[in-house]
């Protein structure tokens, strides 16, 4: 006969022992699950993102500086505003801030900025050189004068306020006042070639021709890349009937700046007399 088989104290050795080799079976795999994740690549977060460090106030109006004289006229004026925020009693910055305004078509806020410098720096003259620009491009021969008038009676030789004196004359129909300004500019600064220029035309425009004649000639010996002598030499040598050294001159002006073609932009930005300006148009028409 078969011994009865073990019922009720069989069960709890069979989970113990049960028990015992599952401990056992946890050490034994525990140290290969940690040493498996002790080689994986830890993923790092990228740091968070920092600004650049702002530039130094000197930096920063040199960027400027070069930005407007460059004509990057939109990346010069956010730099201005950075300038000003550092430097808000800055006049200079301030000033320059106005010409970038202006060149970017808004003269009443240019007026405004030079104002501002005005106030900082009372005795600079540039601010009002500045303000004379942006009230000439608002019509405001007056205003415009006072700021030049303001100039000379500090420095009766600043060839800029002598010129832009002579453009205001200019723009009021007085060409003999406006020769006499120019005249003076050019003998104050004698490399100034635009004011020996405008002076030559405002003698066209007063019947002067041998007198014009010889001052473009001149001008263009010294300077054969002058384009305003030479469309200017083009007109007169045109209205006396040279054509065909009016066409020489007209081929090297135009291709030096092509700008002289447009009537609009002679009488509004380079403010040249109107019968130059019509014996240039009649040269164009019948030249082509």
């Amino acid at each position: 006969m078969k011994a009865p088989v073990p019922g009720g104290w069989g069960r709890p050795w069979l989970a113990a022992a049960l028990a015992l080799v599952c401990a056992l079976a946890l050490l034994l795999t525990t140290p290969a699950t940690v040493q498996a994740e002790a080689w994986r690549p830890a993923i790092t977060s990228p740091p968070p993102s920092k600004a650049p460090p702002p530039l130094p106030l000197p930096q920063l109006f040199d960027q400027a500086l070069t930005a407007s004289r460059d004509g990057r006229f939109g990346d010069a004026l956010p730099l201005w505003d950075r300038v000003l925020e550092l430097a808000p009693e800055d006049a200079s910055a301030w000033s320059n801030r106005g010409n970038v305004l202006l060149a970017l078509g808004d003269a009443e806020a240019a007026i405004a900025a030079q104002d501002r410098a005005m106030q900082l720096d009372p005795v600079n003259a540039d601010p009002h050189l500045n303000r004379g620009t942006a009230e000439e491009a608002l019509g405001r021969w007056d205003a415009a004068a006072a700021d030049y008038h303001w100039v000379l009676e500090r420095d009766p030789a600043d060839a800029s306020a002598l010129y832009n004196l002579g453009n205001v004359a200019g723009s009021l129909g007085d060409w003999a006042a406006a020769r006499d300004c120019f005249e003076q500019a050019a003998l104050a600064r004698p490399g100034f070639a635009m004011a020996r220029s405008s002076a030559a035309l405002a003698a066209f425009q007063q019947g002067d021709l041998p007198a014009a004649e010889q001052q473009l000639r001149n001008l263009i010996r010294r300077y054969p890349l002058f384009a305003d002598a030479r469309a200017g030499l083009t007109a007169l040598l045109w209205s006396k009937g040279a054509r065909g050294e009016a066409e020489s001159h007209w081929a090297a002006a135009s291709g030096l700046d092509p700008r002289y073609r447009q009537g609009e932009w002679l009488q509004q930005i380079r403010r040249w007399p109107p019968v130059p300006i019509q014996a240039l148009d009649q040269f164009l028409h019948l030249a082509s």
